[in-house]
């Protein structure tokens, strides 16, 4: 079986680790390699940042490897002060614990946790919040150094504007998170993003230096677009994993309309089509049809996140609206009641019935962009009145922007 260091490095994952060459010797041996992914839970789903760790637990497991997915109980109390200018919005427990409830039936889709031996599931709330703080201090805050920790990546940004001593202490838990996992299920290695690399190595550090072991660091790349900035975001938010958030549909849209320089990283990281196959579909110069791809791309991803019908579904909705055939029962749609609907309804008033705005101040801004249409007609008024002989064969379709497609039935 190929080495999943060598998979992971081949398809473009892998940005920093402790040593390169020992980590890739430990995952090529005999032994499975237990390893872990923390998931603070901040919201109550994951979104498509998080994916590419989860795709990374999904190649780990499969090449025989212990994955341990560490739901973030206790540090979310805190906040990861990591790439972020501003502090993170308190959660109440309760709060936190629901969203740790949702992270483990989104996970449960992906990895594996039934079969004997396999993937394991754990909350750091269950170690974290019984500690007691002066024990905790004098047990292992001789360990760190501020001067160095002052010094790390995860810092810089925020002390510009300033650290809360709060945020400050969230690399110890951190770092306390891999020891305590290394005691309890021997846990030898931490993945993560590359905005952790600080984080992760406090914890192979703290390892070695309580326990006398050596553990190891790897990170991978963030989901960034060929420009640098962080891919999964819309005008209406995040693209989230669950389909009450983000529809399998709108969740299909926005990988078919990346931009096409990022087509190729985004099959690479985010599906299992093999490499050779990626490199065919996305070699331009060869003639290779980049809306192909795309399209290839946002079928494979729904599948995985969605599952293949409704990965089918949405490429029937997409190729009926843009002239592909396809079946118009797939396209988004929202139910009218007659009876609200009466002799007609405002055109703001039937957007926002139709989710596709937030408030009447988007749709009033979308309106005077000229972003909103109805039945292909640009809309013009804010007070515009839609009756009932906009909806043509019982449906009446509203555009938001080029791609945002929506239908409208009077029931």
């Amino acid at each position: 079986m190929t080495n999943v260091y060598d998979i992971l490095e081949e398809r473009g994952f892998i940005e920093q680790s402790t040593n390169a060459q020992e980590v890739r010797e430990l995952l090529g041996g005999k032994e499975p390699v237990t390893f872990y992914i923390g998931f603070d839970a901040t919201a109550d789903s994951l979104h498509v940042g998080h994916f590419i760790q989860v795709i990374v637990m999904m190649h780990m497991q499969q090449a025989g490897h212990r994955p341990i997915a560490l739901l973030g109980g206790g540090t979310t109390m805190v906040g990861d002060p990591s790439g972020r200018t501003d502090m993170r919005k308190m959660l109440t427990k309760e709060q936190i614990d629901e969203n740790c409830q949702k992270f483990k039936q989104q996970l449960s889709r992906f990895i594996d946790f039934d079969k004997e031996g396999g993937a394991l599931l754990v909350n750091n709330a269950d170690w974290l919040l019984p500690l007691n703080y002066i024990e905790f201090l004098r047990d292992y805050g001789k360990y760190f150094s501020v001067n160095r920790m002052l010094s790390a990546e995860c810092f810089k940004t925020r002390l510009e504007k300033g650290l809360s001593f709060l945020e400050f202490n969230y690399m110890l838990m951190q770092a306390y998170d891999f020891l305590e996992l290394n005691r309890r299920y021997g846990a030898m290695l931490e993945l993560g993003g590359n905005d952790q690399w600080s984080n992760i190595l406090a914890g192979a550090d703290l390892i070695r230096r309580v326990e006398g072991k050596q553990a190891h660091a790897l990170t991978f790349k963030l989901l960034t677009n060929s420009q640098g900035k962080k891919m999964g975001k819309t005008e209406s938010g995040a693209v989230w994993i669950d389909p009450e958030k983000t529809s399998p549909y709108e969740f299909f849209q926005y990988w078919r309309n990346i931009e096409d320089a990022d087509v190729a990283n985004c099959l690479a990281l985010l599906t299992f089509i093999p490499m050779d196959e990626v490199r065919s579909l996305t070699d331009v110069a060869s003639g290779a049809d980049i809306n192909k791809a795309k399209e290839r791309l946002a079928y494979e991803v729904t599948a995985l996140v969605h599952g293949k019908e409704n990965a089918d579904q949405a490429l029937s909705a997409a190729k009926a609206l843009f002239g592909g055939g396809g079946d118009m029962a797939n396209v988004p749609s929202t139910e009218i009641s007659a009876a609200d609907f009466g002799e007609g309804m405002d055109i703001i008033s039937l957007l926002s019935a139709c989710g596709l705005v937030a408030t009447n101040s988007e749709a009033r801004r979308l309106i005077k962009d000229g972003g909103i249409y109805l039945n292909n007609v640009r809309v013009t008024a804010f007070d515009q009145k839609v009756g009932k002989d906009a909806f043509q064969d019982g449906y009446a379709m509203l555009r938001k922007g080029k791609k945002v497609y929506h239908k409208a039935i009077l029931s």
